[in-house]
């Protein structure tokens, strides 16, 4: 019987390591990041994949840095034939990358070569892709650079934000893994070098990437704030507080601010929500968070009487 090592960390990677399980694979230990402190409480609080790992009696490792901890003589005390891993967190080094017989794979959430990277799914739709998927492939010293061994494609609609595409691309990551690891215990599998003059980088968001820019185009940021659902939300600047958006719809022209009114001004607030006019083309945002405040239907936060047109958001 083949012995896994499985690593992973968010909820993206969960059904991989379920699916291991049903099919019978004998996983030795699971590896994720250590518990961290989460919402305003601070709760400590387990990874996703700790969790069912633990549901299922497994061996937890948790180490803060796996290339300084005693985790890697953890795992090569099990003499694993392959390890696992789905968005891990941290770059597995070479002392690990060496001990399976079989290797490293990683289930990758993007088209490799592009979006390499922390942050593919939620770059993918920032960036207005219509498709992206799935690549497994063996993992090398660089950063997502190894061959690749199977991919699946995935579409991205206009319903669709960074939560829905996690879902979509979790389930066919795990299928995809399901297909594919039989050929490559095997030996059938038959790795591709990936094209490094195709390569794009997906690096992990920051701050600054959640920030509304009025004067981009409409499309832009309606791509912007879904890629950045239902995680941290985008956020412009109303009163000098933080005001976020959680929701909007796509636009229906694109066409350049034939007006000439600053961009982030309000056209129309009212019962279909709040219309901002963008660089190119108006927006509208259905669902907001004003500071200090829930999250709601903009048209509700619109009863409320404090925004009204000709207000400018920053």
């Amino acid at each position: 019987m083949t012995k896994i090592v499985f690593m992973g960390t968010p909820a993206f990677a969960v059904p991989s390591l379920e699916m291991l399980l049903q099919e019978g694979y004998e996983v030795d230990a699971v590896v994720t990041q250590p518990d961290r402190p989460v919402g305003r409480k601070r709760v400590l609080t387990p990874t996703a994949v700790k969790a069912a790992a633990l549901q299922h009696n497994l061996t937890v490792w948790q180490p803060e840095k796996l290339r300084v901890s005693s985790t890697i003589e953890d795992i090569r005390s099990l003499q694993p034939d392959l390890i696992v891993t789905a968005a891990y967190g941290q770059i597995l080094p070479k002392s690990v990358l060496d001990i399976p017989r079989l290797g490293c794979i990683n289930v990758h959430g993007s088209l490799l070569p592009k979006y390499r990277g922390g942050a593919p799914i939620q770059r993918s739709i920032m960036n207005g892709e219509p498709v992206t998927g799935v690549t497994i492939m063996y993992m090398a010293e660089g950063m997502d650079t190894g061959d690749m061994i199977s991919r699946v494609e995935v579409p991205i609609t206009y319903a669709d934000n960074a939560g829905t595409m996690f879902e979509k691309l979790s389930a066919a990551g795990s299928d995809l893994l399901r297909r594919t690891l039989p050929e490559l215990i095997a030996g059938r599998a038959e790795a591709v070098s990936q094209n490094n003059d195709e390569a794009t980088y997906a690096p992990n968001l920051k701050r600054e990437d959640e920030q509304i820019d009025w004067t981009r185009p409409a499309q832009d940021l309606f791509n912007q704030v879904r890629g950045l659902v239902p995680f941290s939300g985008a956020f412009t600047m109303w009163n000098e507080e933080v005001f976020k958006v959680w929701a909007c719809e796509a636009p229906a022209d694109a066409s350049s601010n034939a007006g000439g009114r600053e961009p982030g001004t309000v056209l129309t607030a009212d019962a279909r929500g709040i219309e901002v006019q963008t660089g190119a083309g108006t927006l509208r945002l259905t669902e907001v968070q004003p500071a200090g405040k829930k999250a709601m239907p903009a048209a509700e936060f619109v009863r409320s009487g404090k925004l009204s047109q000709g207000t400018v958001l920053k």
